[in-house]
């Protein structure tokens, strides 16, 4: 599908709060680095913020928790900052809205907290179904408009050691 910048533009102020509850109409299929590029382009105000991506490692069943760290006009600036999910293959999902909302359908194993300048997002339990990339995205506040994605973090669980029941649970390993 071929966008104009009218529609970039569209797409670009649709982020901002007073859609906060409902964003993940805005992406139709893009990815969130893909639309922070695409406002980027434009020349727009908005100012971009991205970091390299990292990976969190994890247990079946274990806590683990992704940060997101900004500044006051973005990340800690109210309840400005909204977690996306998005699993291989699919479209980015909303996660939590608002700092703190979590979004229709999702687990509550998922959570979001904000202290300053900086907020996190903990999956309590984690399942496999969580192996994904997650995104923290903000507005900042200082040019009214536009995206600001500031983490990519992927998700990937550890490998499951064996169930050990006495020797016979050994046997797939002997040669």
């Amino acid at each position: 599908m071929k966008r104009g910048r009218s529609d970039v533009g569209t797409l670009c102020s649709a982020v901002g709060p007073q859609t906060a509850g409902r964003p993940d109409h805005i992406y139709h299929g893009l990815a969130p680095l893909l639309l922070t590029l695409v406002c980027f382009s434009t020349g727009s105000w908005a100012q971009v913020l991205l970091t390299e991506l990292s990976s969190v490692s994890g247990s079946l069943c274990q806590r683990v928790s992704i940060t997101c760290s900004g500044s006051s006009s973005n990340v800690g600036c109210g309840n400005n900052v909204d977690w996306y999910q998005q699993l291989p293959g699919s479209a980015p999902r909303t996660l939590i809205y608002r700092a703190t909302s979590r979004a229709s359908g999702v687990p509550d194993r998922f959570s979001s907290s904000k202290s300053g300048n900086t907020a996190t997002l903990t999956i309590s339990l984690l399942q496999a179904e969580d192996e994904a990339d997650y995104y923290c995205a903000s507005v900042d506040s200082s040019s009214y408009h536009g995206t600001v994605v500031q983490a990519r973090e992927e998700v990937r669980q550890k490998p499951a050691l064996p169930q050990v029941m006495g020797r016979q649970g050994l046997n797939h390993l002997l040669p």
